[in-house]
């Protein structure tokens, strides 16, 4: 549970609630996905719970930092050692290489050149001339013209990046910058640099965050919901198992083998997401069994009606493959815009439903065509039956 701090005269605590839970969403959705519940107590608290979260740590650096940027001009005529700086200026540290050394001062001018909710866009990645990280930030149209009209003006100066009231870095303008993107070096290591990228892509809190309370819960508290799920998922695999067999006989047992196969894939991919399997995700994952064979069904109807229209064997299964793959793709791409959208849209547990939906799509399309059609051929070659009996 966190403190909101609000200090903001000219903001409601309405407004900053609001927003402050926003921002912690996106950075939260920023680590992966988790499926958190984001929920206000109280008039000034934020309860935050993530499942599957390996280091705590990580989350309350992420949500301690304002995160607010700002670009200002550097006074070079003021001495940062006065102690008083002049009107108009303010003394602010600046961030050291070495954590053991302190902070150089350096005084910046108050007015802020260009503001960071200006941002559109950062990323993390390696300097091709210093080989050192750096961030690379875009901002929007307005924030590119004013970024381009004080680096045009105040060409042979420094002008400051300062993140939380810290000097990040104080380059000199060498020359206008009318791109509307730029990038900022310090002593930044690949974790710090995308920590930081994370924090300027979901904006700046409206008001600091302050830790109040933190529990560590296991999934014992959760393990009879849990259970539950995979009972169901394991009932549901059971059923569209027997139902395929009982129904189509040994194409029903190479829909299954799809179908296995396709668990296997959706549980892998899920897993190189770092995915948390929560309810959400184990109800996606039940109801992409179901569409998996819905592809194995269309394209066996669609056999056994070529049959009645007196094809060969080769021919019907050739035939029913083919022209089933049209009504086929409809389906998916249906259901996989719909998952974008939910994706999209969505926040925390509907996410994560959404994410498992889309993956078990585009498995269940694999599974059900090409390893269908394969096991399909493999027995034709093998077995070389005289009738097909579906």
């Amino acid at each position: 549970m966190v403190d909101t701090g609000i200090h903001a005269r000219h903001w409601t605590r309405q407004q900053v609630m609001d927003q402050s839970i926003e921002v912690v969403r996106r950075r939260i959705d920023a680590l992966g996905t988790r499926e958190p519940s984001i929920e206000r107590s109280g008039e000034d608290r934020i309860l935050v719970q993530v499942p599957g979260l390996q280091d705590p740590t990580q989350l309350k650096n992420m949500l301690g930092k304002t995160a607010k940027m700002t670009f200002q001009m550097v006074d070079e005529q003021a001495n940062p050692m006065a102690g008083v700086p002049p009107i108009g200026d303010e003394i602010l540290p600046m961030q050291s290489e070495n954590k053991n050394i302190p902070p150089n001062k350096i005084v910046v001018q108050r007015r802020v050149s260009v503001a960071g909710d200006r941002l559109s866009n950062a990323s993390s990645g390696v300097s091709p001339q210093t080989n050192e990280w750096e961030i690379i930030i875009r901002f929007d149209s307005v924030g590119a013209r004013q970024f381009a009209d004080i680096t045009r003006n105040n060409t042979g100066r420094r002008f400051a990046i300062v993140l939380d009231n810290t000097v990040l870095s104080a380059p000199v303008i060498r020359e206008p910058i009318m791109g509307g993107t730029a990038s900022i070096s310090g002593s930044f290591t690949s974790q710090s640099a995308e920590d930081l990228s994370r924090l300027l892509r979901a904006g700046a809190l409206p008001a600091p965050l302050k830790p109040l309370e933190e529990r560590s819960v296991g999934a014992e508290l959760g393990k009879d919901s849990i259970d539950a799920g995979r009972y169901a998922a394991l009932a549901g695999l059971g059923l569209v198992a027997l139902f395929m067999v009982l129904r189509y006989g040994l194409f029903g047992l190479f829909a299954d083998i799809a179908l296995t196969l396709n668990m296997v894939l959706l549980l892998a991919a899920l897993t190189a997401f770092g995915a948390t399997l929560t309810l959400p995700g184990i109800a996606g994952i039940v109801l992409t069994m179901g569409m998996a064979v819905d592809a194995n069904v269309l394209i066996y109807e669609r056999i056994r009606e070529e049959q009645r229209n007196g094809r060969t064997m080769l021919a019907a299964i050739d035939t029913g493959f083919r022209r089933a793959m049209a009504t086929i793709i409809d389906a998916n791409m249906t259901h996989l815009i719909a998952s974008l959208i939910l994706f999209e849209l969505g926040t925390g547990p509907v996410k994560g439903f959404a994410v498992t939906l889309a993956v078990g799509i585009i498995t269940s399309f694999f599974t059900a065509v090409m390893v269908t059609r394969l096991i399909v051929i493999t027995w034709l070659n093998t077995a070389r039956p005289r009738k097909l009996t579906i």
